[in-house]
């Protein structure tokens, strides 16, 4: 029996106990789905006139954005910077992008009333320049489109040699072969241009999504409202993108038994307490600026939130990565990026949940039972879809032999 960079290529199996689990969730989520898209948001959710928007935007989109932009970071770092021993993280971090954003685009499909229409932003005739949503709406669409062109290249080394179609489809082969050889021959000179169109795109609906806020002073509370609510958005976008690919990259060699690629995440992780302290510096000179750390003077739901938001989200991983001796140790390294990533979280949903505040709201918008489980659904599916792409796509180059070769 064949190994493969000394891994048994029959150890691991698609399903275990955990995956089943999942499984599960995610199936709950797709009947929740298809229970909101048949009877309306009214059926579903606890979504009103007064609360149009919930976790649905406040997780699945502004999170799901935030959360996704490992793939803009890695390829900034690896590529435009020329860091190329973030090579082996940066196809990973792609993949993460990808499913992140494509389940950006069907939550926001589910979070429409009338989701049949969400096609409109794309006809010029429908186009508005002064509108923030208009701005990440394109941009959205733009980079998903170039995120499955930065995906190609993986898709063409998996089958380009390999084409065997069965039977009568087997006259297809020769023509399938030429066609992958023609968009490999393209892309390996061109894709370079797409790398450095989706970190513009990426930079400019990251921003915009805290424009979307900023343009509400009357609804959001003011620790979270600012001026510079965009710029707080794309500092945050950065560091939590890093911290993203750290957090994946450690879980997928757990689960597919692969080396920790600690070295790398460990320096990789340098640029973490860096962002942190610069989006730190920013986030206190604002809130001096405006007065508005006044309001942390009452023991409210608001301030008990931006406390945990800064101190577990922002000062922790900044204390715990700037040492250079526990980055070098996986369960801190781990630790330091979950609490980057649950500040992000936490940032985005004080934002668009807990800080948003309609003038004439009677009551406090609770999500239902059917919004959690499409939430829980959607990451359960992008989880499924990630570790089905880990088994048949040559994206962790320690896993490659395993599923890749003959």
């Amino acid at each position: 029996m064949r190994q493969t960079n000394g891994i048994n290529r029959n150890d691991l199996k698609f399903f275990t106990p955990g995956v089943i689990i999942i499984t599960i969730f995610a199936c709950l989520g797709i009947f929740s789905i298809i229970y909101r898209l048949i009877f309306g948001l009214g059926a579903a959710t606890n979504l009103d006139g007064q609360y149009p928007w919930g976790i649905w935007i406040g997780i699945d989109v502004a999170s799901g954005v935030a959360l996704a932009a490992g793939g803009f970071t890695s390829s900034f770092i690896a590529h435009i910077m020329h860091r190329e021993r973030y090579d082996v993280i940066t196809r990973p971090a792609l993949l993460t992008a990808l499913l992140g954003y494509t389940f950006v685009a069907i939550g926001v499909m589910i979070d429409l009333g009338r989701y049949y229409w969400i096609w409109h932003p794309i006809m010029p005739s429908m186009w508005q320049g002064n509108s923030a949503l208009f701005e990440v709406g394109m941009c959205v669409m733009l980079y998903v489109t170039v995120l499955y062109i930065e995906f190609m290249p993986i898709v063409i080394e998996r089958f380009l040699g390999k084409v065997n179609f069965p039977g009568i489809l087997s006259i297809l082969n020769h023509t399938t072969e030429i066609i992958l050889r023609i968009f490999n021959r393209f892309l390996s000179k061109s894709i370079s241009l797409f790398i450095i169109a989706g970190v513009v795109l990426s930079c400019m609906h990251q921003s915009s999504l805290g424009t979307l806020m900023a343009i509400v002073p009357s609804k959001l509370h003011p620790l979270w409202h600012t001026p510079i609510l965009s710029l707080l958005f794309l500092m945050s976008a950065f560091s939590v993108g890093i911290a993203m690919v750290i957090f994946e990259s450690i879980l997928a060699s757990r689960s597919l038994k692969i080396p920790f690629e600690t070295p790398v995440l460990s320096q990789y992780a340098r640029y973490i307490p860096l962002l942190l302290w610069i989006y730190l510096f920013a986030k206190v000179l604002d809130m001096v600026s405006r007065d508005s750390y006044v309001y942390l003077q009452h023991v409210t739901l608001e301030s008990s939130s931006f406390f945990l938001e800064m101190v577990l989200g922002v000062i922790s991983p900044i204390l715990i990565l700037s040492s250079r001796r526990l980055r070098k140790k996986v369960p801190w390294l781990f630790t330091g990026a979950a609490l980057t990533i649950f500040g992000v979280l936490l940032n985005r949903i004080n934002v668009f949940v807990i800080g948003y505040s309609p003038p004439y709201a009677t009551e406090r918008y609770v999500p239902s039972i059917m919004e959690i489980l499409v939430t829980v659904g959607l990451i359960s599916c992008i989880i499924l879809l990630y570790r089905f792409f880990v088994f048949h796509f040559p994206v962790h180059h320690a896993f490659k032999g395993k599923h890749y070769e003959g």
